[in-house]
């Protein structure tokens, strides 16, 4: 049973559901068209389970007291990451820093080519808030500090040395379809988390990041962002 005081398990289960759904997204988005339904809610299933499992630990991550305990001063230079890094996801790269070309990505338009509110809410609300939450927790709070003593909980954030910091921000690129961004935002998250010792600024940033990337496909319309 998951020890609701707060471990490992906690902070990795949320990404493990989250990768196992994009891992068989695919085949179970196929299975679900071929009965007629709509594989969009899929992603809309995806966060919603990964959501509800972070607010039943909630009271086991430590450095998500609320109320948010965070400087004015790393408030505002967590925002002002996150609007850097937004800026640097949809800038043109060449195609070796992609992984793979471009897919159509996730559509929240109906037939009539209009954007169907909830959709576009769901995946708004599931890439600003959920998202930033479980990968923070997962790659800052827990696989970062890992590396240097496997008992992460004793690790303080200023205590991280390169390697750690180097090996987590690589890995959290190949997440990523668009690795070479992926990198650069794993290094400016990360950094922040070593910088301020408080998981919210990479938190905060990340979701900025991700709310700015949100706004701009749906008023630009790429889908292949998402």
């Amino acid at each position: 049973m998951i020890n609701p005081k707060g471990n490992s398990a906690s902070r990795i289960i949320p990404f493990a559901i989250y990768i196992l759904f994009l891992a068989i997204d695919h085949p179970l988005a196929r299975m679900i068209e071929a009965n007629g339904f709509d594989s969009r809610w899929l992603y809309v299933a995806r966060v919603g389970l990964v959501g509800a499992f972070l607010l039943w630990m909630w009271r086991g991550y430590s450095e998500l007291k609320w109320p948010i305990n965070i400087s004015l001063r790393g408030l505002l230079i967590a925002i002002v990451t996150g609007m850097a890094v937004f800026a640097m996801w949809v800038m043109p790269y060449p195609n070796w820093a992609a992984m793979e070309a471009a897919g159509k990505g996730f559509d929240p338009t109906g037939a009539d080519g209009h954007i169907v509110p909830v959709l576009a809410v769901c995946r708004l609300t599931g890439g600003a808030l959920v998202v930033p939450l479980m990968e923070e927790l997962f790659w800052r709070s827990f696989f970062m500090r890992w590396i240097e003593n496997p008992d992460f909980s004793l690790v303080n954030p200023s205590q991280i040395r390169w390697f750690a910091f180097v090996v987590t921000a690589a890995l959290f690129a190949v997440e990523h379809n668009l690795w070479l961004a992926g990198l650069l935002a794993g290094l400016a998250f990360g950094g922040l988390y070593v910088k301020f010792g408080n998981l919210w600024v990479p938190v905060i940033a990340h979701a900025v990041t991700n709310a700015m990337l949100g706004i701009w496909v749906l008023y630009t319309g790429a889908w292949h962002y998402w």
